[in-house]
């Protein structure tokens, strides 16, 4: 008779799919996971020069699609197509922009694009990813949020707006996936010293996409649901909700 308290077992990840192939941070994350020599990964991304690299560094099967987080027509087929050789056990999104506050309030094409990529590329990514998922019945999706998402800053409103949009979907997302045997996880790192932040000032409590990878691979490896890098900044965000807004909008970073 089954026991109504035992927990499954861990699946072994075998087929993972990184969107946002040429992602510092996801590539980071794939490289902690440690996968066996068996597992496939796909890179789905358009950096193909990038990917290329990160594929020669992976000690398994790579393999490349080609995906734009803004063309949002595609991404079903794209997805399909990750999906064609077999089951999906990791989904990781992490497509992501970054530009300062200053450029965006001079070029609002611009302003658009970065939420078209951080959120709405997203959306439409996920939810044809976790309908693949929910069919199979297993599968795991981490979704690269920020804690920008937890209370946009003046410095950089509009890509704060943009992941906490992307946070709460993904929250919401969760719980639509509850009991269907998929789990999503959300990660929320702080200043990710790396390619895109590479002319900005560092902000406190600074995290490398190494020390995200590793923490990622924690998470996955327990039972998390949200996953902050490093741990401290959670405590510090849930300050952070309760400083006075006319103090906020005088702190600079």
């Amino acid at each position: 008779m089954r026991d109504p308290n035992r927990r499954p077992a861990r699946r072994q990840t075998r087929r993972v799919v990184l969107f946002g192939g040429a992602s510092e941070i996801g590539q980071a994350i794939l490289a902690a996971l440690r996968l066996p020599g068996d597992a496939e990964v796909i890179l789905a991304g358009r950096d193909e020069e990038r990917m290329a690299a990160a594929a020669r560094s992976l000690p398994c099967r790579v393999r490349t699609l080609h995906y734009d987080a803004v063309a949002v027509s595609t991404h079903q087929a794209v997805v399909g197509e990750a999906f064609a050789a077999g089951p999906v056990d990791l989904v990781i999104a992490a497509a992501g922009i970054l530009a300062a506050q200053d450029t965006l309030d001079h070029d609002p094409m611009r302003a658009a694009r970065l939420v078209e990529t951080n959120f709405t590329g997203h959306v439409t990514t996920l939810l044809a990813a976790a309908a693949r998922l929910r069919a199979q019945g297993h599968g795991t999706i981490v979704v690269l949020s920020s804690v920008a998402a937890i209370r946009p800053r003046r410095f950089n409103y509009v890509y704060g707006a943009a992941k906490a949009g992307l946070d709460a979907f993904a929250r919401g997302l969760a719980d639509a996936l509850h009991g269907s045997g998929v789990r999503v996880m959300l990660v929320r790192p702080g200043f990710v010293t790396g390619r895109m932040t590479r002319d900005m000032p560092p902000a406190p409590l600074p995290t490398t996409p190494d020390q995200v990878g590793r923490a990622v691979a924690a998470g996955l490896a327990g039972r998390a649901a949200v996953v902050w890098v490093p741990r401290p900044l959670g405590v510090l965000a849930a300050a952070l909700r309760l400083v006075p807004r006319p103090v906020w909008r005088r702190l600079r970073r």
